[in-house]
């Protein structure tokens, strides 16, 4: 069998006055050396995608962050400048791979915005600044120029016993660099709450009933995968998931091919 394929929807970015389809390397490079998978990015439109199309090309949907934030008015929230900025044509084609890959039983992962998007994808909403509320940490990216600094894991937080993640990584409490001012409000019926921060923030969920590995986190385990075993565990556990879509996705062809 050839080496699996993971979609990672890209998003929009404006370089020198050129207009970029892009998408952070950090997340590429754990996919191939945590997931142990080959990577299509698939490009971020208004309009005009197949998504049955891409989804039959490829065997996991990965699902990255972004400085870019999910539009309100897909959760039914009036925007406002302080919520951007925004990225239109990534939500159009986020949104409804999500979805799909979720009636399809395509192994999905998604990362901070990615877990913002899959919330929203299903029916729930989003927080903005939760730094402004009583009681609740102050998540945001430390303002230092060093990656490895900001980007360090730094935060506790507790893994539901019995829950897909602890399946991956483990029960109880682990560490992780959560980096985010939004956050879920009202998760999405379908979605199973997994992790918590020690304030109650939504660290992580997963897809109730789903067919495949589904799981979004709020934290970055990309960044630190090679090094970090909780960061190690996840990919390695929606890469098999992968694995065994393709395998039997195989088969399947296989068994169409000889009838």
């Amino acid at each position: 069998m050839s080496v699996p394929l993971v979609a990672i929807p890209c998003d929009i970015r404006e370089i020198e006055g050129n207009v970029w389809q892009a998408t952070p390397n950090q997340y590429v490079r754990a996919a191939v050396k945590g997931a142990d998978v080959m990577v299509f990015l698939v490009p971020a439109q208004e309009n005009g995608h197949d998504f049955d199309g891409i989804l039959d090309r490829v065997d996991g949907l990965l699902v990255s962050g972004s400085r870019t934030n999910v539009h309100p008015s897909l959760y039914g929230a009036q925007a406002t400048e302080a919520d951007g900025p925004f990225d239109p044509a990534r939500d159009a084609t986020t949104l409804p791979l999500i979805r799909r890959a979720i009636e399809r039983g395509i192994p999905l992962l998604a990362i901070c915005r990615g877990i913002q998007e899959l919330n929203v994808a299903l029916g729930g909403t989003l927080a903005n600044d939760i730094q402004d509320t009583p009681g609740i940490w102050d998540h945001r990216k430390p303002d230092v120029p060093e990656l490895d600094e900001a980007y360090g894991i730094r935060q506790n937080v507790i893994v539901k016993e019995g829950s897909c993640l602890a399946a991956a990584v483990g029960p109880g409490e682990i560490q992780v660099n959560s980096l985010h001012r939004q956050a879920i409000s009202r998760t999405a019926p379908r979605l199973a709450v997994e992790a918590l921060a020690e304030d109650g923030t939504i660290e992580a969920v997963s897809v109730i009933d789903s067919k495949a590995f589904a799981v979004g986190v709020q934290w970055h385990p990309e960044y630190w995968v090679g090094t970090d075993g909780t960061s190690n565990k996840l990919f390695k556990a929606f890469g098999d998931a992968v694995r065994d879509y393709a395998a039997r996705k195989q088969h399947t062809s296989e068994k169409a091919g000889a009838a």
